[in-house]
């Protein structure tokens, strides 16, 4: 084939294979012979390997360079990666290591065929799921796996690594349930619940593939997630303002409190008013924890937008997305972000087999918590990095500032900007961002100093 010479096959049978080239008037050829009748190689018996034909008869648009070939050949390229090379990429191989030109649509089914070589077909994932989840639950101890089917042989998928179940317990309860579409040949819908860890990065708790997204779907996700997780007052489910997701939520949380994630709210603003502008204002009210903060910022919307005013007051309520507003505690956690980098990491690998896309999700889940180890065990300070680092600025903050103290337990600060009375007893202050956050502001590190008190002390679990 790297020599452009094409061949036809003379005979050929279960035992005998003979071939020759395409020219008459050449000697090339070759004949194999099957070893024995019951094995499938074959041995070399005549190989008569010159050409003799000219070389204006070579033709790079080799005949033997099948998509078959062509995906044998590249398949390499796509162990222990993703996304590996593309059509254009497939061509460029054919060309530089074969030395045979193929065109785009024979590219793209060699990549394919390709990728079936690497990790199946998707007839054979689904042969082994019940193997596969039996050996999660059997290596990972704790792990929980579901698999449903209906009637119409549709399934439900599930599955929660036991690692990630018991490091939740540690965790703020604020999860973030989202869903994104697969592309492989069966299609699906991959669902996902998430939440942060003490650093600040994606912790992602179950994964699930059902049939499409709607209410009978998330209905049973959100009872295997329940079974995980729990349902406390304690926590809060986030999400986009699906209808599909907020009756699923109802039927099977009862103490769960439901937001609606503020960057969907935000894209809806976008597409249904059209007024991009508005979007300072809106982060503004969405990020500020005093209800008198959040009057000034919704004025503001409703002079410049009413229809936007009356969104956000009527269709989507207060008490969905404005942290002083909502019932529970979401913290300063936007977990749908993390969904949505959780979609974007596993786009290469949306396409493949059910049993690839979760060995990819493990692998992935497997190298964070090894990396996160590694820096965790380097950590000597009483908080995380992220937790030092957004604490550094507040005690830098909290310099200077003038304290009275009332009673045995609060402090009135006092400082240009915004004065605040705190509580350091019950972790409060009039400034909010300690009741939300629950992590000290400036006017509780200066009342911790002031009382003589760790600072360190008053940060919430």
């Amino acid at each position: 084939m790297k020599g452009n010479f094409e061949f036809r096959t003379r005979k050929s049978n279960r035992s005998l294979w003979v071939i020759e080239c395409i020219d008459p008037n050449c000697n090339w050829r070759l004949r194999a012979l099957k070893i024995v009748p019951e094995s499938t190689k074959f041995v070399i018996r005549k190989n008569v390997g010159v050409h003799c034909f000219s070389l204006l008869n070579r033709n790079a648009n080799h005949r033997q360079a099948t998509y078959v070939v062509i995906g044998e050949q590249v398949a390499p390229q796509y162990v222990g990666v993703e996304k590996g090379l593309g059509p254009k990429g497939v061509q460029n191989f054919a060309r530089t290591k074969l030395g045979a030109q193929i065109s785009y649509y024979k590219a793209r089914m060699g990549r394919k065929h390709a990728h079936t070589l690497i990790r199946g077909l998707p007839e054979q994932s689904f042969h082994i799921l019940l193997s596969y989840f039996h050996m999660l639950e059997k290596l990972n101890l704790g792990t929980v796996t579901r698999i449903e089917v209906d009637r119409d042989s549709r399934f439900n998928l599930f599955v929660a690594f036991g690692v990630v179940i018991r490091g939740f317990r540690y965790m703020r309860k604020v999860v973030g349930i989202d869903g994104t579409f697969l592309k492989g040949q069966y299609r699906g819908i991959l669902l996902v619940a998430t939440t942060q860890d003490g650093n600040g990065q994606c912790y992602p708790l179950a994964w699930g593939i059902v049939d499409s997204e709607n209410e009978d779907a998330w209905t049973w996700f959100l009872t295997q997630l329940k079974e995980v997780i729990g349902d406390t007052d304690e926590l809060a489910l986030i999400s986009d303002r699906a209808p599909s997701i907020k009756k699923a939520i109802s039927t099977v949380f009862e103490k769960a409190h439901h937001g609606a994630c503020a960057w969907h709210v935000a894209q809806n603003i976008k597409n249904k008013f059209k007024c991009a502008d508005i979007m300072g204002s809106y982060w503004s009210t969405v990020n500020s924890y005093r209800c008198e903060d959040f009057v000034g910022y919704m004025t503001e919307i409703s002079h410049r937008y009413p229809r936007v005013a009356e969104y956000l007051e009527n269709e989507v309520g207060f008490e969905k997305w404005f942290q002083c507003h909502y019932p529970g505690l979401r913290y300063n956690i936007t977990p749908t972000n993390m969904v949505k980098s959780l979609n974007s990491m596993l786009v290469n690998a949306r396409d493949f087999p059910y049993v690839s896309l979760l060995d990819v999700i493990q692998e992935k889940m497997s190298k964070w918590w090894n990396d996160r180890r590694i820096v965790a065990m380097a950590i000597t300070a009483p908080l995380t990095l992220s937790w030092e680092s957004e604490f550094r600025p507040r005690f830098a903050q909290s310099n200077g500032r003038h304290t009275l103290q009332l009673n045995p337990v609060t402090y009135h600060v006092k400082c240009s900007e915004l004065e605040g009375v705190v509580d350091i007893f019950n972790k409060t202050c009039t400034c909010k961002e300690f009741d939300i956050d629950k992590l000290p502001c400036v006017h509780a590190i200066v009342a911790a100093h002031h009382a003589q008190v760790s600072v360190y002390s008053l940060v919430s679990p």
